[in-house]
């Protein structure tokens, strides 16, 4: 190659990488603009639940002195008030999530597979939004065709106050809160079932060694 060829093609390589960084900048203020940056980044989290590094952490989760707190005043999404002290007696897997959330929005395929696989008249789901405008999760669920019960946080007591989102807690039927994970986690797996079935079908001070190593919490 002579002098006058390289320098014919060094221009035209810089023309290209700057075109390709001004797509890349283009298609990053499109979706900032539109709002689905949150979506795509959440989904780029997503796949990393798949490594199976992110897990809620059942061998630490016996929370002892920790009581829940029912008077949560919630919003269903067709606008029904309500209150998660109409769960009582039943065990509560609690979310605190937001559609700005790229990490709330990373593990709900995998909670919505849980839903669809664990959901009894004994274990209830309780997809509590901090959106302050209740219709962007009206839409956002709408759109993403999930079906586990979502709410808009009216009150939020005390004992559920964090700075972390999302965060999950899981409350057993006599009112203890047996489980707080701060960030994303891959709740679909059977170890995580098997806590929250135990959870559901035994008294927490009546645990013994064998119930607890049985449902992964030892």
């Amino acid at each position: 190659m002579n002098k006058k060829e390289s320098k014919q093609k060094k221009p035209f390589s810089l023309k290209r990488e700057f075109l390709q960084w001004g797509l890349i900048f283009l298609v990053g203020a499109i979706l900032y603009g539109t709002g689905y940056h949150t979506e795509v980044i959440g989904k780029l989290q997503s796949v990393i639940l798949y490594t199976g590094l992110f897990q809620p952490d059942v061998e630490e989760s016996v929370i002892h002195g920790n009581t829940a707190d029912y008077n949560m005043q919630l919003v269903s999404l067709d606008e029904t008030p309500g209150s998660l002290s109409e769960f009582k007696d039943k065990t509560i897997f609690l979310n605190f999530w937001a559609t700005w959330c790229p990490p709330c929005i990373a593990e709900m395929p995998n909670i919505q597979r849980l839903y669809d696989d664990i959901q009894n008249e004994d274990i209830v789901f309780v997809m509590a939004s901090l959106d302050q405008d209740p219709q962007k999760a009206r839409d956002f669920t709408a759109r993403k065709e999930f079906t586990f019960p979502v709410y808009s946080v009216v009150t939020k007591p005390r004992v559920y106050d964090t700075s972390i989102v999302p965060t999950t807690y899981v409350i057993s039927p006599t009112g203890e809160i047996m489980l707080k994970h701060q960030g994303m986690a891959n709740y679909n797996t059977d170890r995580f079932k098997d806590f929250l079935k135990a959870v559901s079908s035994s008294q927490p001070a009546e645990w013994n060694a064998d119930e607890a190593d049985s449902a992964g919490v030892r």
